[in-house]
């Protein structure tokens, strides 16, 4: 299927690895130049060589932090003309109302909650000024999950949620389309430390992590291909409807309301 993305210009965040390095793959095949934004110049620039070898394409590497607005206000100066952008920057830490302290909270939702917020408020503006683009927001299954043991990150990925249908409902107006992709269990180097963090818990041994994968629906966690793929199909004309949607691809984990 060609996507007819070939000469759009796409921003990803959280692009060094994971979900964020998949989706700059998959763009960059669709012949999409990348601006690629993470904290660390090293691994960017990794990426960076990967994708060039491949595919005929711009690359543009950023390494900053995102979860200060004045790095993001830098970004859209910098960088006016992106047609889709991927928020995806982003870990939210495990644990209890009891176990995670003010400091934790504020520092995870600094870079996950305001920092998509403020991503979308400075490349929104753009965007309703050409009138076009597409923002999609990667988000988590956590919203629909509501696991107890995950509650800074339900709370957070319920935000997001709620804000991309919210901002997504009056988008089509200025000709622009937002959307929230939430994943389910992915098998990234984060979810793996996860997974052998809850095997230890449970078996007392981190090395049965594998074992606890197998319980999910499929034998497995899904792919960040898998997830990187469903982006690049929402930010296609191919898409073109679809705006404050929501795509959940987790095999139906949260659907049975089971925590993985």
């Amino acid at each position: 299927m060609d996507l007819k993305l070939a000469g759009k210009t796409a921003l990803i965040t959280g692009a060094s690895k994971g979900i964020g390095r998949a989706t700059a793959d998959i763009l960059a095949s669709e012949g999409c130049n990348l601006v690629l934004v993470a904290r660390t110049s090293t691994d960017l620039d990794a990426v960076k060589i990967a994708i060039t070898r491949k595919a005929d394409v711009a690359v543009d590497t950023v390494a900053t932090d995102l979860s200060d607005s004045k790095n993001i206000t830098r970004l859209a100066n910098d960088f006016p003309g992106i047609d889709i952008l991927v928020n995806n920057a982003g870990a939210v830490p495990a644990g209890e109302l009891l176990n995670v302290d003010e400091a934790t909270w504020r520092n995870a939702w600094n870079l996950k909650v305001f920092g998509y917020i403020n991503m979308c408020r400075a490349f929104y503006a753009l965007m309703k000024a050409r009138g076009s683009g597409v923002i999609i927001n990667v988000v988590g299954n956590a919203a629909q999950a509501h696991d107890p043991a995950y509650i800074c990150g339900v709370a957070g990925n319920a935000a997001l949620t709620a804000f991309s249908q919210s901002l997504g409902s009056v988008s089509a107006r200025d000709g622009v389309r937002v959307v929230a992709v939430s994943p389910g269990p992915v098998s990234t180097d984060r979810v793996v430390s996860l997974m052998r963090k809850k095997s230890q818990e449970q078996t007392g041994s981190a090395e049965n992590w594998r074992d606890l994968m197998k319980s999910l629906p499929f034998g497995r966690a899904s792919t960040p291909d898998e997830i990187g793929a469903a982006i690049a199909f929402l930010a296609s004309g191919n898409s073109g409807y679809t705006s404050g949607s929501v795509l959940i691809i987790d095999a139906g984990l949260s659907a049975s309301a089971r925590a993985f």
